[in-house]
C-alpha cells in the first residue's frame, strides 16, 4: 500500500500526497507531507542539528494488512492504509491514518478517521495565493485531557481544551504553538504561517492559511518535565541568564535626558535600594530606525554608561525595527531590500509619531546592517543590553496578508519574525565576546526564541486587576511553550493614575508577583500628578520641536510610603533569593524547565490542582498566591499534594499538610507564599 522505509524514516505515498513520518530526537516524532510537490527541509522552528534519536529506532511493515509502525525509544506511531469509496461509483482514495502511542501502548491521540460517508480528511489541502496551499490537519483525543502552553494569550484559562487561538502576533499575543497535554505527550505545529489551532472536545484542529506542506512534531514523556526536556533539546535551550538579570530593573516611560537617568541611579543609591539594571525606553532617538542617541538630550553617552557601571548598575535601551521615512537609514534599506515591504497601497506599516516601515529581521543582511548600527552607537559606547520593542511586529493595521518578507509572504512565515529579531542582537553580542552575559527584554517570541537570549515581557497591558490577574496564566502557559525566560510591567504599562489609591494598591500587588517572577522589573506610562502638581508633558527641543512625554515618575519612592515600603521589602527578598533564582535560572537553561509552573507541572497526580489559574509554583519549592482583587486583606491558597506533602507558611510560620485549602492573612506588604517540605530558602523572617 505505497510504504517505503529507509530503516528510519517511514514514507507513504497515494493521491498524489507525500506522508513522511520520522524519529526526531529521544522519545519524538516530526511528521511531515504535502501534496504534489516534494517535501521541503527547512526546519522552521527545529534545530537543524541534535536531533538524532537517543534510544533503538525500528520501523516494521506489514503490506498485507496495509500497517506500518514506527517506534523511537517511548513513541510509537502506526500507520494504516486503506481504499475508501466505492468502486462501482467511479470513486475511491487511497487514504492513511496517522495513531501516536507510548511504547507500552497507552494511546496519546490519533488522526480524525477518514472512513465512511463524511469523506472527511485527516488532512486536507485547499489551494491558496501564490503556489501555497491552506492546510488542516485534524486529531482525536481524550476529551478528558488537559492542555497547557501554546505562548501568551490574555485569557484566565489555565486548561486549554476547549480554547481555539489565532496562531499570530499582536502587541501582547506571543502565539507559540506547542501544547502539553495530561495524557503524557507534547504537541509542537511546526509551521510559521497565520491560522487557527482549536482544542474542541471532538476534535482538535491546527490551520496554516497559506503553506507549503504539513509539519508537525510529536514527543512522549511521563511527566511535564519529561516533556519540556524533550523540547528544549528539540527546539534549543536558553543560555545562561547573567548574574546582574536576577536583581531588580528599574523603567519609566521615559528617562527623557542623560541627567535623569543619572539623577534616578544616584538615588537609588543614596537610598541603598539594590538595583541591577536601568532602562533607557523609547524616543530616545531622532527618528526611529536611526539607531543613536538624540545628542542635545543625550550629549555624551559613553560618560553615562561609565557612571551608571561605576554604580554597578547595567544599562539597557530600547530599539524599534520601524524605519521611519525620515529617519538617516530609510534610503539605504529600501534600495537595498532590507525593509518589509507593502503587497498593495502605500508602503508604510505603521503611522505612529510618524510614518515607518519595519526592517525585515528575516533577512540575514538586513539584521547585520541594525546590528552594525547598534554596536556602533550603543555597545561601543558601553551600553549592556537591548529592549527590543515592538517585536511582533505591531502593524498599524494587523493585514496580515499585505506584508512580504525575505522569508516568504507574512501569511505564510511572519510567525518567525521575532525570533529573527531577538536572533540579530544575540548573534550580534555573541560575536562581541559577551556570551554568559547576553539576555534581550522583548514583546514577542515563536518557537525557538528561547536560545537567542529572548526575555519576553506580556505587553501593554492596562493597570487593572484584572489584566493582572491574566499575567499568572500568561506566565505559565509561556513556560509550557517553551520560554523559561518571562517578566511583566510592573503595575501594568498604561493607564495607571499615580494619585489613585487603586492603582497605589495593585501597584504593590504587581510588585509582590514580579519579586516571584524570572525578572523583576519596574515599568509602566504613568499618569497623574507628581506631589509638585507637574503633569505629563510633551519634551520641546532647542529648536522648538516636540519630542514624546514622558510619563510622571515611577520610582519606588514616588508612590508614598505604604508603596515605598512594599518595594524595599520585595526588593530585598528578591536579593535573598538570589541564590534559589539562580539555580533557576541554570535548571532552565541545562533542562529547558520553566521557572514560573502551574500547580500541576509539580503535582501532575493531584486533579484539584489541574486547573488553579491564580497560584503558581516558583520553582519545586515555592508556592506564590498573588493577591489579585482590590481590597482584599485575605484569601484562600489551594495547597496541592498529599499529606505527605507539608506546606509552611512564609508570613506565620504555621505548618499544613497537601491537599489542603487554606484560608490565609495578607495585609497590603504580605503576599501568600508557602515552602514546599522546609525549604524556604531563608524567606521565612522576610515576607
Amino acid at each position: 500500500m505505497a510504504f517505503r522505509t529507509d530503516g528510519r524514516t517511514l514514507e507513504w505515498r497515494g493521491e498524489g500526497e507525500t506522508l513522511r513520518v520520522e524519529p526526531w530526537g529521544a522519545d519524538s516524532m516530526r511528521v511531515r507531507a504535502a501534496k504534489k510537490m516534494p517535501i521541503a527541509e527547512i526546519n522552521w522552528g527545529l534545530l537543524d542539528e541534535h536531533h538524532e534519536p537517543e534510544g533503538a529506532i525500528a520501523v516494521e511493515i506489514d503490506d498485507e494488512r496495509g500497517v506500518a509502525t514506527v517506534s523511537n525509544g517511548n513513541i510509537v506511531v502506526t500507520a494504516k492504509a486503506f481504499r475508501e469509496g466505492n468502486p462501482g461509483a467511479g470513486h475511491t482514495e487511497n487514504l492513511c491514518e496517522l495513531s501516536f502511542a507510548k511504547a507500552d501502548g497507552t494511546v496519546l491521540f490519533t488522526e480524525m478517521p477518514q472512513s465512511g460517508a463524511l469523506k472527511l480528511h485527516a488532512r486536507h489541502y485547499c489551494p491558496a495565493d501564490g503556489g501555497s496551499q491552506m492546510i488542516e490537519a485534524s486529531f482525536v483525543a481524550s476529551e478528558r485531557e488537559r492542555l497547557y502552553g501554546m505562548g501568551e494569550y490574555q485569557q484566565n484559562y489555565m486548561d486549554l481544551k476547549g480554547c481555539s487561538f489565532e496562531l499570530a502576533h499582536r502587541n501582547s499575543q506571543a502565539s507559540i504553538p506547542f501544547v502539553v497535554s495530561s495524557a503524557g505527550y507534547g504537541f509542537l505545529w511546526n509551521n510559521p504561517a497565520i491560522g487557527t489551532a482549536e482544542f474542541a472536545k471532538n476534535r482538535t484542529r491546527w490551520v496554516a492559511q497559506s503553506t507549503r506542506q504539513l509539519d508537525y512534531w510529536v514527543t512522549a514523556g511521563d511527566s511535564p518535565a519529561d516533556i519540556e526536556r524533550h523540547y528544549a533539546d528539540a527546539t534549543g535551550h536558553a543560555p545562561a541568564m547573567p548574574e546582574w538579570g536576577l536583581g531588580f530593573w528599574q523603567c519609566k516611560l521615559r528617562y527623557w535626558n542623560q541627567n535623569q537617568v543619572l539623577e534616578v541611579a544616584r538615588e537609588f543609591k543614596r537610598r541603598e535600594i539594590p538595583i541591577d539594571v536601568l532602562v533607557i525606553d523609547f524616543f530616545h532617538w531622532p527618528h526611529m530606525g536611526d539607531f543613536r542617541f538624540e545628542e542635545e538630550f543625550w550629549p555624551d553617552p559613553k560618560a553615562m554608561c561609565d557612571e551608571l557601571h561605576e554604580m554597578g548598575i547595567k544599562v539597557m535601551v530600547s530599539v524599534w525595527p520601524q524605519i521611519a521615512l525620515k529617519s538617516e537609514n530609510y534610503e539605504h534599506m529600501l534600495e537595498n531590500g532590507l525593509l518589509v515591504s507593502a503587497e498593495r497601497g502605500i508602503d508604510v506599516a505603521n503611522m505612529y509619531q510618524e510614518p515607518n516601515q519595519f526592517f525585515d529581521a528575516t533577512n540575514p543582511e538586513a539584521r547585520e546592517f541594525v546590528w552594525g548600527k547598534c554596536k556602533s552607537n550603543y555597545v561601543d559606547l558601553g551600553v549592556d543590553a537591548f529592549w527590543l520593542d515592538e517585536a511582533e511586529p505591531e502593524y498599524g493595521t494587523y493585514d496580515f496578508a499585505n506584508y512580504r518578507y525575505h522569508s516568504g509572504p507574512n501569511v505564510s512565515t511572519g510567525n518567525i519574525y521575532p525570533r529573527e529579531y531577538n536572533r540579530a542582537f544575540y548573534e550580534g553580542q555573541l560575536a562581541e565576546g559577551r556570551e554568559g552575559e547576553i539576555v534581550n527584554l522583548t514583546r514577542c517570541a515563536w518557537v525557538g526564541a528561547q536560545r537567542y537570549g529572548a526575555l519576553v515581557w506580556s505587553g501593554d497591558v492596562h493597570s487593572t486587576f484584572a489584566d493582572f490577574k491574566s499575567q499568572i496564566t500568561c506566565a505559565i502557559h509561556m513556560g509550557m511553550a517553551g520560554i523559561p525566560w518571562f517578566t511583566t510591567d510592573m503595575g501594568g504599562f498604561a493607564l495607571g493614575d499615580v494619585n489613585d489609591p487603586t492603582f497605589r494598591e495593585l501597584l504593590a500587588r504587581w510588585c509582590q508577583f514580579s519579586c516571584f517572577s524570572p525578572v523583576m522589573r519596574n515599568h509602566g506610562y504613568r499618569l497623574g500628578a507628581q506631589p509638585d502638581g507637574r503633569m505629563d508633558e510633551a519634551i520641546v527641543a532647542a529648536d522648538g520641536s516636540q519630542r514624546d512625554p514622558s510619563g510622571v515618575n515611577n520610582e519606588p519612592w514616588t508612590f508614598g510610603e505604604d508603596v515605598e515600603r512594599v518595594f524595599v521589602k520585595y526588593i530585598n527578598v528578591r536579593e535573598a533569593l538570589r541564590p534559589y533564582v539562580r539555580d533557576l535560572f541554570a535548571e532552565a537553561s541545562r533542562e529547558g524547565q520553566p521557572l514560573i509552573r502551574g500547580l500541576f507541572y509539580e503535582f501532575p497526580d493531584d486533579g484539584r490542582a489541574a486547573d488553579v489559574a491564580d497560584e503558581y509554583m516558583f520553582g519545586p519549592d515555592l508556592l506564590v498566591a498573588p493577591v489579585v482583587e482590590m481590597g482584599a486583606r485575605r484569601r484562600s491558597v489551594y495547597l496541592p499534594g498529599d499529606a505527605s506533602v507539608r506546606w509552611a507558611e512564609l508570613h506565620s510560620g504555621r505548618e499544613f499538610g497537601g491537599g489542603e485549602l487554606v484560608d490565609v492573612d495578607c495585609p497590603l506588604d504580605v503576599v501568600p507564599v508557602f515552602a514546599r517540605d522546609g525549604k524556604d530558602h531563608g524567606l521565612l523572617s522576610l515576607i
